[in-house]
């Protein structure tokens, strides 16, 4: 694979990518991280690993996110707006 100037994913030539795509398609589902694919110097297409979209967004980041303090009481804070 080639890389460029920027970091992130790897660039890889088409011409390259016709001859072992199988097995960068295996590097990606294992891995997780993409692959660029370039064409006469230009970007052309990215390998992504599938990922399945949940049936809904509902509770997507539970266990995730941590409440501190009460969040319901109001702050002894003097807006502005109340002046």
């Amino acid at each position: 694979m080639h890389g460029d100037d920027r970091p992130g994913a790897p660039i890889i030539k088409a011409s390259e990518f016709k001859a072992k795509y199988l097995k960068l398609m295996d590097e990606v589902a294992d891995t997780g991280h993409e692959v660029i694919i370039s064409k006469n110097g230009r970007l052309l297409a990215r390998l992504v690993p599938y990922r399945k979209r949940p049936e809904s967004l509902f509770g997507i980041d539970r266990g995730k996110i941590e409440i501190l303090g009460d969040i319901i009481e109001p702050l002894e804070v003097e807006w502005e707006a109340g002046r």
